[in-house]
């Protein structure tokens, strides 16, 4: 699965499906576009839509 990186401001956070977002009770194994609705960057806060999939 591709990672996804926060695009806003100097954020930089990438969301890693192997790992999930534990922090937000995001298994391991969650794809980005399986996220829910509300989901936000656990660093800055901003919605899903500001962020791009990492090339490989």
């Amino acid at each position: 699965m591709k990672k996804y990186r926060c695009e806003t401001y100097s954020c930089g956070y990438v969301y890693d499906p192997a790992k999930g977002d534990p922090d937000n009770e995001i298994p391991p194994g969650t794809a980005f576009q399986d996220l829910p609705e509300l989901w936000r960057c656990p660093t800055c806060e901003t919605t899903a839509e500001y962020f791009s999939e990492e090339d490989e």
